[in-house]
């Protein structure tokens, strides 16, 4: 069986309606926007289901996203503050390696010179 050649693709709910499915079946329904928050009884399997606000939804998908980039950020700033730490003991290290080298340095300029004292005797 052949398509029509006048047949065209369902076109999709104007901009003022919801479309949406059931809780419990998923049967799709498409509702005036004005019926946001309702609750229906769904015509197939007829238990109740409510129909989405998508401004609440939109607002609490931002809320959601907004918490979740607080989260990361306050995550992100612990490992900063931990690394710093890390890199200060380090320093810290580093600074007294320094000092051992040229305590060291030092000594064994003296020890040579001894030497070279001892060796011309």
């Amino acid at each position: 069986m052949q398509p029509s050649r006048g047949a065209t693709a369902p076109a999709p709910p104007p901009n003022n309606d919801i479309v949406f499915a059931c809780q419990h079946c998923a049967t799709s329904f498409v509702v005036d926007a004005a019926a946001a928050g309702l609750q229906l009884t769904c015509q197939k399997c007829g238990e109740p289901t409510t129909v989405p606000n998508p401004a609440l939804e939109d607002s609490s998908a931002e809320a959601l996203k907004i918490s979740d980039l607080q989260r990361q950020l306050k995550e992100n700033e612990s490992q900063r503050t931990e690394i710093t730490g890390y890199i200060n003991q380090l320093s810290i290290q580093l600074h007294r390696w320094q000092l051992r080298l040229k305590s060291l340095h030092e000594r064994q300029q003296k020890l040579q010179a001894e030497l070279a004292e001892l060796a011309k005797s």
